[in-house]
């Protein structure tokens, strides 16, 4: 009988890992594409049956037939065939799969695309001449294309940030790919140092918060040396290897930090110290609301191709030296063009964003803005005209990390039903 029964364990056994290694109907179907180099399979969220790491071989310029290829990564996660897909345009690299919050929406499949350059998807030999928006928005359209083979519902292109714009971009030279594009807290600037910026940060928020921001930024300059030494222990501490040396740091954090404090919304005017408080107190106030990472040489690595972009077309931010000139040392002028990288040739191509967002402002349709009143890149926020469809919403004193739950109400539900419209299906209310 344990004979019986033990041949019985071996035999289910043995049948087990044989079904295991049963390849899924999508996984053959990935395998038959010739333009997918590698793919391995991933854990992703549990809604999900299927998740895949994928790099996919694309031409380092879509106007050369014959140019050289490199591997693109993106993330699929497979939930049904019949259902919506959205689309993520990241805007840096990708570095995980997670489910978004417009996939939860409509309950949809989800694909993750790293943006050229960034992670894994860079060149072998860095052409920083092919780093253009529409470049990007062809590497968008190949994958698109391969995709719709298999996903023939509803497609929605999303993306958050610098993923926002490059959702617009991705649409702007092809606004058949997708049904829809929800881009959150995308700027669209309109010059290589957008002035707008100034002006913003010239009436947000409060008056009295305005001053006492510009207080404390006075007080950090004012105790420089001791917040010289507060820099080199925590660089001596944490093995911190910073991209300038310490009076540049401490004089660009100064700078940053009206940008930093209305874009993130982590702190209140009421957490702002005051100007005579200890140059400790003030130091870890700049560290909570600017964050070291940002002025470090692998900062300056990481985001060099967001830098080569921002000045060549996408545009970027500068900033006002005339409340601190008296205190700064280092810094002579109020540009960030220090922060592309050597390597790099600037040519500012003004035409780009101003095609892009004059398609968006009179062509465009079935596009919807979500963007926070107080985040300082909603200064350069699209401007609709009421020549089309699409819609800007705006949460008021929302932040950089606003999302479609940042609302409530009438608005919330408008997001929803407008949502459901222009994809003609039910949606998730979260």
């Amino acid at each position: 009988m344990r004979r019986c029964l033990n041949y019985f364990i071996l035999v289910l056994f043995i049948y087990s890992i044989s079904y295991s290694q049963t390849e899924s109907e999508l996984l053959k179907q990935l395998k038959s594409f010739r333009e997918i180099a590698e793919i391995k399979e991933i854990k992703t969220d549990t809604t999900y049956q299927e998740g895949y790491e994928i790099l996919i071989n694309q031409p380092v310029d879509h106007k050369n037939p014959k140019s050289k290829t490199f591997t693109q990564k993106i993330y699929l996660s497979h939930s049904d065939y019949s259902k919506p897909m959205v689309f993520v345009t990241e805007g840096y690299a990708a570095n995980r799969s997670s489910k978004t919050e417009l996939a939860r929406i409509l309950e949809a499949n989800q694909i993750i695309v790293e943006h050229r350059y960034f992670g894994k998807s860079v060149p072998e030999n860095l052409d920083w001449n092919y780093l253009t928006v529409e470049q990007a928005a062809n590497d968008h359209h190949e994958i698109v294309e391969l995709f719709k083979k298999l996903y023939k519902g509803k497609w929605v292109n999303t993306g958050v940030s610098k993923g926002g714009q490059t959702t617009l971009y991705h649409r702007y030279f092809y606004p058949h790919d997708v049904d829809v594009s929800v881009p959150y807290v995308a700027p669209i600037n309109l010059a290589q140092e957008d002035p707008r910026i100034y002006m913003f940060l010239n009436s947000v928020g409060t008056e009295e918060c305005r001053e006492k921001i510009k207080k404390f930024q006075r007080a950090f300059l004012s105790k420089r040396d001791e917040v010289r030494n507060l820099l080199m222990k925590d660089a001596e501490q944490g093995q911190i290897r910073f991209a300038w040396d310490y009076d540049f740091v401490l004089e660009y954090m100064t700078l940053e930090y009206s940008f930093a404090f209305w874009q993130w919304g982590q702190t209140k005017c009421e957490d702002i110290p005051e100007p005579d408080a200890s140059a400790e107190v003030l130091y870890n106030h700049m560290k909570a609301s600017n964050p070291l990472y940002f002025f470090t040489e692998q900062a300056m690595k990481d985001f060099a191709p967001f830098y080569v972009q921002a000045y060549n077309e996408i545009g970027y931010y500068g900033y006002d030296l005339s409340p601190f000139k008296d205190l700064l040392t280092e810094i002579k002028d109020g540009s960030n063009i220090m922060l592309v990288p050597e390597s790099a040739k600037i040519e500012y191509n003004c035409s780009s964003m101003q095609k892009v967002n004059k398609w968006l402002q009179k062509e465009a349709s079935n596009i919807l803005y979500i963007y926070g009143g107080n985040d300082t890149w909603s200064a350069t926020s699209v401007q609709l005209l009421g020549e089309n469809n699409s819609l800007k919403m705006v949460k008021k004193g929302g932040a950089h990390g606003t999302s479609i739950r940042s609302f409530d109400g009438e608005e919330k539900e408008l997001i929803y039903t407008t949502l459901g419209k222009w994809l003609g299906m039910k949606v998730n209310r979260l």
